[in-house]
């Protein structure tokens, strides 16, 4: 590991990935190695979590992550890989650099805007009114409690180790700031859907928040190029908790993408 990003392999294949928030760049160790060789795989942590540096609440929270992880993007044709907030960046970059994005993994990207017209939306706003209440009175580690039990392993907070609480409950306002970008579409993802060239891979657990299905609905149906995935049993840290199947689909996407090795 080298500052706030981590490396691994040493491939000829390059390899970005993007972690979801309350996380950091080591939640990669389960797929990264079930990959297996032939790669290397670029994984920063994002802005606020880890070691990276803290965001600018007076910015646009996903405008800022997006330019932080630019310099990280390998030279030439590279993959790109993406869980939940990651996701979302991930998408940005394959929409904004498509000349330099050979696949795209969306692992549950969080793109709520992508489902506001289907039934689920509403559905959703209620399954977070726990978290909203927490939010809303500034009790920090209840809203980490909260947006856990939706958006968690599935394990109660309380059984949590004490550092994941900490950690938690210390980044818990970035879930508040992403919103603009998630919700409202800030970044204008949702419009350019059709205009991801790469071949891409849906990722969920079928155990996951209904929302995420919808959301997978509309990409599939937008972006010209899609693969599902549905991992049974798995909920939203699906690829920490099932890195074998993810990263089995993640190969199947290398082997039929365009470009095997890095190109410059």
């Amino acid at each position: 590991m080298t500052g706030f990003v981590r490396y691994w392999g040493a491939g000829p294949r390059a390899v970005l990935a993007l972690h979801c928030s309350l996380a950091h760049s080591g939640a990669w160790e389960g797929v990264a190695r079930a990959l297996g060789p032939g790669l290397h795989l670029t994984a920063p942590d994002i802005l606020g979590h880890g070691k990276a540096p803290g965001i600018d609440p007076a910015r646009d929270l996903h405008d800022q992550c997006y330019e932080a992880i630019l310099p990280h993007l390998p030279e030439g044709h590279c993959d790109v890989i993406g869980h939940s907030f990651g996701a979302t960046l991930a998408l940005r970059l394959a929409e904004q650099r498509p000349d330099r994005i050979r696949s795209l993994t969306l692992i549950e990207p969080v793109l709520f805007a992508a489902a506001k017209s289907s039934g689920v939306f509403s559905a959703h706003l209620s399954e977070m009114a726990d978290y909203a209440a927490a939010e809303a009175r500034a009790d920090r580690a209840a809203t980490a409690r909260a947006f856990l039990s939706v958006w968690g392993n599935g394990r109660a907070f309380e059984d949590l180790p004490a550092a994941q609480q900490t950690y938690a409950t210390e980044r818990i306002h970035l879930i508040k700031a992403a919103e603009p970008a998630l919700f409202e579409d800030s970044a204008g993802l949702v419009p350019r859907l059709r205009e991801v060239a790469a071949p891409t891979l849906l990722v969920e657990g079928g155990e996951s928040p209904g929302i995420i299905h919808a959301i997978l609905d509309r990409m599939a149906r937008d972006i010209p190029d899609t693969t599902r995935l549905c991992v049974p049993g798995a909920g939203h840290m699906v690829p920490i908790t099932h890195p074998g199947p993810v990263a089995k689909a993640i190969r199947a996407l290398f082997d039929r993408s365009a470009y095997g090795a890095r190109s410059v």
